[in-house]
């Protein structure tokens, strides 16, 4: 450590601190405007200058290491002096306009102006710039209020890596704008609103929040993002219980401060005319809904429930629940179906997206979840990046990737069909066909063994089955590979070496690897190239699914499946049931495992299904082939919905339940790397409507079967007593950044790391996989190959972030990538429209020639209710978890 004085104040430092680091280490404040922790030392201000001891000049204290010895002053006459006239030099450029401006109260100069006396300025304006621009949706900009700090410009270079804003002209014209003044949009501008949340004064807000509140009259409350699985620590704005703003604190995990278009911009769908406002009821499908009491929906649908239960028996009902609910929501509705209900036909929405995680991490490693925190990204020496768009799917998460290769050196190797943009950061693009993830895999293990290039102590002390895998993948080569998967062999001898070659390889995936045929094999793959490095159980290295929506994890943690209840404690081991029908007072619990999602659709067609309760989830646009999960649904004697709009299931429900958002609920989410956080309910319900686990409750209630809770937190006790991995966790421990499951008692901290010593199977399982093609290859008829996605400005079926103004000025309709060589062939431009065709549906949208897409492949996604996607996938399933193949489908284009 090194020693210096700061206003006569000893202080410890480390030598690579700054003395403004320093100084507030200890709770000296020296003021700042351009600086921020996040970026790189600048000192254009001059505001945080010091006086040192034996030096001639003032000293910018962001810009100047601390050294042993250094005497420093922080309120000289000198220093206060210079901080005078560079307010004066400041203002002199700023229009006098302080107290009308939004910024007002909170403007960083206009209170440094306050506390320094300045009142006005020797010096004479020198730089007018153009009138404000409100042009865009979500982002006011008036360069008039501009100080030059830079924060915009560096934080959008250096965090952000969008490099939308530059400084132009030069002298005292210099001002900042985009490039060749071109539109935010234009310029590559993703708002994220990093530029916003930095700018020390008016020259950049947020549009929403402007002109209807100052910082002072609103009331922050702290909650976490329900978009994907991330899990951004959000600061919600509020005045008379309206959410005006959203923002992020810099100390918060996982975000640090940063957020995406949907985190910051995506909040003012739950204030949507289109919201649900009081229960719906009919009798036939076919008939129109009439608004209902409260009292007559619950009786209806548990009379209903209670009469099919007792018709057909217990396995004639399934319950859907949802990933975007909380960790409680989820825990109940398993409850109330495996306790009510007396059936195991229970799932989530993790079953069109992570389900093949859990099966595949589960058979490899023993347990079904990321190993390591999402911090850990930064310090990786070597990532994989595996079927995963992470800069639209999960943006924040990519701003660490970028991090780690542009700051901290690391190589970067991305598995995708697609050009995706990451692709700009990486030494090695696998631009492999898609369906043909195992077989790639196994090329990268066949080096790695030919070469010897495996960690032989680590497979000796803690692998198993390593013989057989060392058989399977001999088959191989980087010929064979290259033959399957169209990736050039030498691009995967590189590869494997560069993996093979650190202890810090981290793997990062998403649904490019599981929403396949192979989608659980396809994560077990990864688990072997995890395995024979020995690149698990340590900091920087795992394999981490990225998980599509805000409480993937959670819900399947939470018993939300059909084979296990809370944290993976199966439903057929009888000393789990015994433990759960004794805390629930029932004699006995259903043994057998229930049917997954796919299961319960067929069982419909079989007569064996005749009622479900579907729990914030909208099957009929997120399933495959949804024609027929459409038809399938609509055979049902009768349907429960629990939603917030009128969704497409919703409208072939009995009764559709009104419910909360989560803006209006306590609860908890658990995000991608096993973070339990606390929701902070911010606003009322809106009148008619009830939050849903007093729906679920009420329902039990009605049935027979007394359920009570006088607050989620009561919900949540239940969870630890009955669940190992979580004893540890209660609402009042999770203030703050949250816990990070297996937390085994009330001392204990949480587990950032898993498997540092042991594996949760005892040791981890090599699977020797064999590549398995596709269900539905390109033939004559339908020569294109079909993959889907998601787009960085939507989310999922559109429900959510289709209702937000500002997000839908920027995006609002779909359009089909295609290859500039397919294109030509149909004689196909940009923005022209198709129709897009496969054996199940077709569907028209605008078109995209952009070689981001593979040759003799096209891409959609699935956000918007005109294209709905869904139409055309299908019917492939994963083998084990059944998970529909989204990502590899037969289809063919015809220009309109």
């Amino acid at each position: 450590m090194t020693t210096v004085i700061i206003d006569g104040k000893r202080v410890e430092a480390d030598p690579s601190q700054t003395i403004l680091e320093a100084a507030r280490r200890v709770g000296i404040r020296i003021p700042t405007l351009c600086h921020d922790p996040r970026l790189k030392p600048s000192g254009a201000c001059r505001i945080c200058v010091v006086e040192v001891e034996g030096k001639d000049n003032l000293a910018a204290s962001c810009a100047t290491p601390v050294s042993e010895g250094m005497k420093v002053s922080t309120r000289s006459e000198a220093v206060l002096r210079s901080r005078r006239l560079n307010l004066e030099l400041l203002w002199s450029n700023h229009p006098n306009d302080c107290l009308t401006c939004d910024k007002a109260g909170e403007c960083s100069l206009q209170n440094l102006m306050y506390e320094y006396d300045v009142k006005t300025s020797r010096f004479v304006k020198q730089n007018p710039v153009p009138a404000p621009d409100e042009s865009n949706p979500a982002i006011y900009r008036d360069m008039n209020k501009c100080i030059m700090c830079g924060k915009c410009v560096r934080i959008c270079d250096e965090v952000q890596g969008q490099h939308v804003w530059t400084f132009s002209d030069r002298g005292i014209k210099t001002r900042v704008s985009t490039a060749f003044e071109k539109s935010m949009q234009d310029g590559g501008c993703v708002f994220c609103g990093h530029c916003v949340s930095v700018c020390p004064v008016g020259a950049l807000m947020d549009k929403p929040v402007m002109k209807k509140a100052r910082s002072w009259e609103t009331r922050k409350v702290r909650t976490v993002c329900s978009y994907c699985g991330v899990g951004c620590s959000l600061v919600l704005h509020i005045k008379n219980n309206e959410i005006l703003q959203v923002t992020a604190d810099i100390n918060s995990a996982p975000n640090y401060g940063s957020l995406c278009v949907k985190g910051r911009y995506g909040f003012e769908f739950y204030s949507s005319k289109d919201r649900l406002k009081t229960p719906l009821v009919r009798d036939n499908i076919n008939e129109p809904f009439r608004e209902a009491s409260w009292e007559e929906a619950i009786g209806l649908v548990a009379k209903r429930f209670s009469e099919i239960k007792k018709k057909y028996g217990p396995d004639s009902f399934g319950c859907l629940s949802s990933s975007r609910g909380t960790n409680e929501e989820n825990f109940l509705a398993q409850k109330f179906t495996r306790v009510v209900m007396g059936t195991n036909n229970m799932d989530n929405c993790a079953r069109v997206c992570h389900a093949p995680s859990v099966t595949g991490l589960r058979a490899a490693l023993g347990s079904g979840a990321a190993t390591n925190s999402l911090a850990d990204i930064e310090g990786a020496e070597v990532l994989i990046v595996s079927g995963s768009n992470t800069t639209e799917a999960h943006p924040v998460a990519a701003l660490k990737i970028k991090k780690a290769v542009r700051q901290n050196g690391a190589k970067l190797i991305v598995i995708d069909p697609r050009k995706i943009e990451l692709v700009k950061y990486a030494d090695i693009h696998l631009q492999l066909r898609a369906g043909t993830n195992v077989a790639l895999i196994n090329g990268l293990l066949h080096v790695i063994i030919k070469e010897g290039l495996q960690n032989d102590d680590f497979i000796e002390r803690r692998t198993e089955n390593f013989e057989m895998l060392k058989q399977v993948v001999s088959k191989y080569t980087p010929e064979e590979t290259e033959a399957i998967t169209g990736v050039p062999k030498e691009d995967i001898i590189k590869a494997a070496r560069m993996y093979a070659g650190t202890n810090k390889g981290m793997i990062i995936y998403g649904l490019g690897m599981t929403e396949h045929k192979a989608g659980s094999h396809g994560v077990m793959s990864l688990a072997n190239l995890a395995l024979i490095t020995g690149n698990v159980g340590r900091p920087n290295t795992g394999i981490n699914p990225l998980r599509g929506q805000n409480n993937v994890q959670g819900s399947c943690d939470m018993g939300a499946l059909p084979d296990v209840y809370a944290c993976y404690q199966r439903v057929d081991d009888p000393e789990a049931n015994r433990k759960h029908a004794e805390a629930w007072k029932v004699k006995k619990l259903p043994e057998k495992p229930g049917l997954k999602e796919p299961q319960m659709y067929r069982a419909i067609e079989s007569g064996d299904l005749k009622a479900m309760y579907i729990i914030g989830y909208d099957p009929a646009i997120s399933q495959a082939d949804i024609n027929k999960v459409r038809a399938s649904i609509s055979k049902l004697e009768f349907l429960a919905v629990q939603e917030l709009f009128m969704t497409e299931t919703a409208k072939l429900a009995h009764v559709v339940l009104p419910t909360s958002c989560y803006f209006e609920k306590d609860g908890t989410f658990t995000n991608a790397e096993r973070r339990v956080r606390r929701l902070h309910k911010a606003i009322p319900l809106p009148e008619g409507t009830k939050s849903d686990w007093d729906i679920i409750c009420s329902i039990a209630t009605a049935m027979g079967y007394p359920m009570s809770y006088n607050h989620p937190s009561e919900i949540m006790d239940e969870i630890a007593k009955l669940t190992p991995d979580m004893a540890g966790i209660n609402y009042k421990r999770l203030e703050g950044d949250g816990l990070v499951w297996p937390v085994w008692d009330m001392n204990h901290p949480g587990t950032p790391i898993l498997h540092k010593d042991t594996f949760k199977r005892g040791r981890g399982m090599f699977n020797d996989l064999m590549y398995t093609p596709s269900e539905e290859l390109p033939d004559e008829e339908y020569p294109l190959l079909l993959t889907t996605g998601r787009r960085l400005y939507q989310y999922n079926n559109g429900s959510m972030s289709l209702r937000n103004p500002e997000i839908c000025a920027i995006n609002s309709e779909e359009f089909m990538e295609i290859h500039p060589a397919d294109a030509a062939k149909l004689d196909i431009k940009s923005g022209e429209k198709v129709r897009v065709s496969s054996r199940r549906g077709s569907l028209e949208v605008k078109t995209e020639v952009t070689e981001k897409s593979r040759l003799g492949s096209v891409f959609l996604s699935f956000h918007y209710p005109e294209t709905p996607t869904n139409v055309l996938t299908g019917p492939g399933e994963d083998m084990l978890a059944l998970t529909p193949e989204y990502k590899v489908c037969a289809v063919k284009v015809e220009k309109m």
